[in-house]
């Protein structure tokens, strides 16, 4: 072999042997990248598969712990650890819970308590010391043979609608166990995660307030609580029913303190919840009324979510009720005193010789008591056509000055006996005829008129005033135009073309805290000037005769001058 043969063959193994290295570095980078996208591909698709995880499995779960637990359940699959960890935080405890894939020991499970507790403190800058925690282990069991440290650990605070809810945090008993991107990952797992919960919480807050202006508008009473009977929800209705204002923050220690020895509402909340059941309470007094008390369980999907208690308040019914008592009593004081005047006269008429006078006179007497319980039953009768929709009109064109006239020929004697003088006042446009019952207006005009007889004084005065009223004009300056004297100093508003007819007397007038009584079927105004009882029913029946005729009636008084009471008849 030549010197130049074995000179080119030395160099040609050289080239091999560097073409080799080259070739080999090219494959081993080659492979290197492949191994790396391929760590990066299973780190992807981790992050998709947990984010579809979460998805699935959350719905529309607000419960962080869920979300958590999700997580810790697949965690396994992305990174090697020995202990994944998280603290959450309530009002009256924190909940740590660590899963351990690889045995360790007390020693270190204390060691991640002690970090996990000192950050949450420094986060939130606040002494976590006497917070009572409920510890929860899975995973392999502890093993306190082993002495193995805690050497490696991140922490990723739990942020919700921006407030810190705890702390998830993977340890290892190896140092530098955890790469950047896998921190990173797992950071925008719980990020996205938090997100959205931040999300659901919000709609949820948004159909809260719905719902909350909803009960907060509520007349009647609503306190709602937790399964843990803390108060969620207390409307204005029921702070007033305790005696509470509209702005104070209520516990249910408010309403335990306030309904003691009346309704056991801690015992009644807890078993709505406890056994599924509705409990109704007797009738309650309470500071601003009586109440009836309603306290069910709130349930979704057949779970118990909490209770609501609703406070019926059932003071008008209490008061309608005494009212209705009252009236009884009094149509039953009606109806004796004639009765007992009837068998009075006629025992007398049969016991003694009477001369033909006294006998006109006892006649008289059994006339008058019998038209006065005639008229309260037929009172009755029409007030009872009324609130069954049998009360009929007949309408038709009529006069009302002969109307008007015809009553205050009926009241002359009665009149004259009570020393009154009646009268009548006309406008000059007062038109011939208008369509309307004239037997129901003449029982109207009977009402006012007889009220007036008996709410008037020795020497006073009744005028029926009729004048035409246009709609858009003032009915006080009408009257002035028309010389009318009446007791009305309020103009009235939004009154059709209408005949408007006026009684007034010069009684004593109405006391203000009176005139919401006076259309009100159980109630009898009072005044220092009523001579007889009264059932009320006749402004009552005078009402629904002018609204069926689609007027108006009112009232008004000068209180130690007198008082008008009005109704129209639309044109």
């Amino acid at each position: 072999m030549s010197l130049e043969f074995f000179v080119l063959f030395i160099f040609f193994i050289i080239v091999i042997i560097i073409m080799w290295v080259f070739v080999s570095r090219k494959n081993r980078k080659i492979a290197l990248d492949l191994i790396e996208k391929e760590k990066e591909a299973k780190r992807k698709m981790y992050e998709i598969a947990i984010l579809k995880e979460l998805g699935d499995k959350m719905g529309y779960s607000l419960n962080i712990q869920k979300i958590l637990e999700i997580i810790v359940s697949s965690l396994k699959q992305f990174v090697d650890y020995s202990s994944v960890s998280y603290m959450l935080l309530s009002p009256e405890k924190i909940v740590f819970k660590s899963h351990f894939e690889k045995s360790t020991s007390r020693t270190f499970v204390n060691q991640i308590k002690v970090k996990m507790l000192d950050s949450l403190a420094t986060i939130l800058n606040k002494d976590l010391k006497t917070i009572k925690i409920d510890e929860l282990f899975s995973g392999i069991d502890l093993n306190n043979a082993l002495k193995g440290q805690v050497a490696s650990y991140f922490n990723i605070p739990l942020v919700v609608a921006g407030k810190i809810e705890g702390l998830l945090t993977v340890s290892d008993t190896v140092a530098n166990s955890f790469k950047e991107e896998e921190m990173t990952i797992l950071y925008k797992i719980i990020h996205q995660a938090t997100k959205a919960v931040d999300r659901l919480q919000e709609v949820v807050k948004q159909e809260n307030s719905k719902m909350n202006a909803m009960v907060y508008s509520m007349t009647e009473g609503v306190v709602m609580t937790d399964i843990d009977y803390r108060i969620t929800v207390a409307n204005p209705a029921v702070k007033k029913a305790i005696g509470f204002s509209e702005n104070d923050d209520l516990t249910i220690l408010n309403f335990i303190e306030r309904l003691q020895n009346k309704f056991d509402f801690r015992g009644k909340v807890q078993e709505s919840i406890q056994q599924d059941k509705i409990f109704f309470s007797e009738e309650i007094s309470l500071p601003n009324g009586f109440f009836k008390i309603i306290v069910s369980p709130v349930k979704n999907s057949g779970k118990i979510l909490g209770s609501v208690a609703i406070f019926r308040d059932i003071s008008s019914e209490k008061e309608l009720e005494k009212i209705k008592e009252e009236f009884t009593s009094m149509i039953v004081h009606e109806l004796r005193s004639p009765l007992d005047g009837i068998k009075k006269m006629i025992e007398f008429m049969r016991a003694s010789k009477i001369k033909k006078q006294q006998e006109l006179e006892c006649f008289q007497m059994i006339y008058h008591s019998s038209s006065d319980m005639l008229q309260l039953v037929n009172n009755l009768l029409d007030m009872a056509k009324i609130e069954a929709g049998k009360f009929d009109l007949v309408k038709q064109n009529s006069d009302i000055k002969e109307t008007v006239k015809s009553r205050i020929m009926f009241y002359q004697v009665a009149s004259k006996d009570a020393e009154v003088s009646i009268s009548s006042f006309f406008s000059k446009d007062i038109p011939d005829k208008v369509e309307f019952d004239p037997r129901t207006i003449s029982q109207v005009l009977n009402n006012l008129v007889s009220n007036a007889l008996k709410f008037n004084k020795k020497q006073g005065t009744i005028e029926i005033q009729v004048l035409l009223h246009k709609k858009g004009q003032s009915i006080l300056k009408e009257a002035e135009e028309n010389q009318i004297k009446w007791f009305m100093k309020e103009d009235i508003l939004d009154i059709k073309d209408s005949l408007f007819v006026a009684v007034s007397n010069t009684g004593q007038g109405i006391a203000k805290d009176q005139m919401n009584k006076l259309f009100n079927k159980f109630s009898q105004v009072k005044t220092v000037f009523t001579k007889e009882a009264g059932t009320g029913l006749g402004l009552a029946i005078t009402k629904s005769i002018i609204e069926s005729h689609g007027g108006v009636v009112g009232a008004q008084s000068i209180e130690g001058e007198g008082a008008t009471f009005y109704f129209t008849l639309p044109i």
